[in-house]
């Protein structure tokens, strides 16, 4: 018999369709919940997309963000752009409303240079006004996850509406790199914009928050994660433009601390599998068509009776608030 102190946590996600004016801004938006009767440690691995967390009070510990010894606990938080993994952890619960933002996004919702966020967490009252207190007392107040993804989307459009634009060849490389799998020349990018090489790099480091030849690794990253639940690190390699397979266990380790097999093995939450997508998809906003249910609940547990699974996340039909 199993006792209750070895019981595996159960997070679940109520995941929000994105509203066409914030599409190329946000990704996805996911109510999310878990709660065990011991402390949860897990490790986040590298990716493009900036969590935007608004807690309901729960607190997270995070490891191994940029300027920080050792852990630091955030309630309400934004994590940048992450170039490298961290651990987070948390003691016994957690709820939250999780805003998926693209680094565009990033850029124009949150009024910030990507730069300033690059590899941080930061307390979301240091980086915009725009989620203060009153808006989570309001947003924690609403009884059910539709009113609560209600008042964000108008939150939200209502940033949009007014949001500072990238430069138009920034906006333009970030899509190419998306598109290409990360497999663009960054050489051949900067020559098609008409730009010096050198005031575009910085110009795309300012805003996105990382240089195009490191996005471009974390977006190939992103894709070889992805395909590597499916397909062998050599066919991966060969697939998405490796030099060779350890040029893929080298980048793999890079982003993520874990060799191929052991990250295939360890298949951790990402903001993709979170938001119910897969890299390379979200410039339209969309998700995938199986997962497409609006307010759809989805568990992370083992596979039990019938039901549909996709990515490791099990779905019910209800919508929990």
């Amino acid at each position: 018999m199993t006792s209750a102190a070895t019981v595996p946590p159960t997070p679940f996600l109520v995941r929000h369709g994105v509203p066409p004016g914030l599409r190329g801004l946000v990704a996805g938006i996911v109510g999310y919940s878990e709660s065990c009767d011991r402390p949860v440690v897990r490790r986040q691995v590298a990716g493009t997309l900036i969590p935007l967390v608004l807690s309901s009070g729960p607190t997270l510990d995070v490891v191994g963000a940029a300027g920080e010894d050792g852990a630091r606990r955030y309630g309400s938080f934004v994590a940048g752009f992450m170039p490298n993994p961290v651990t987070t952890s948390f003691e016994t619960r957690q709820c939250c409303l999780q805003i998926y933002l693209t680094p565009i996004g990033a850029f124009r919702l949150l009024r910030r240079p990507g730069r300033e966020l690059t590899a941080r967490v930061v307390d979301v009252d240091d980086v915009t006004r725009a989620f203060g207190q009153p808006v989570l007392e309001e947003l924690w107040s609403a009884r059910t996850w539709a009113r609560r993804f209600d008042l964000i989307d108008r939150r939200l459009l209502t940033l949009s509406s007014s949001a500072p634009e990238p430069a138009p060849y920034v906006k333009w490389m970030w899509r190419r790199i998306q598109r290409t799998g990360g497999r663009a020349r960054i050489d051949d990018l900067v020559r098609q914009t008409g730009w010096s090489h050198r005031h575009v790099i910085a110009r795309f480091t300012e805003q996105i928050g990382v240089g195009p030849k490191l996005a471009s690794r974390v977006v190939r990253f992103e894709r070889a994660m992805s395909a590597l639940r499916y397909h062998s690190a050599a066919d991966v390699a060969a697939q998405l433009g490796f030099a060779d397979q350890s040029h893929l266990v080298r980048e793999v380790r890079s982003f993520s601390g874990w060799a191929p097999g052991a990250l295939k093995a360890a298949q951790p939450t990402t903001a993709y599998s979170a938001i119910g997508n897969h890299p390379g998809s979200v410039g339209s906003g969309s998700v995938d068509r199986r997962e497409r249910r609006s307010g759809a609940v989805a568990r992370w547990d083992r596979p039990r009776g019938r039901g549909h699974w996709s990515g490791g996340v099990r779905w019910t039909e209800a919508c929990t608030p």
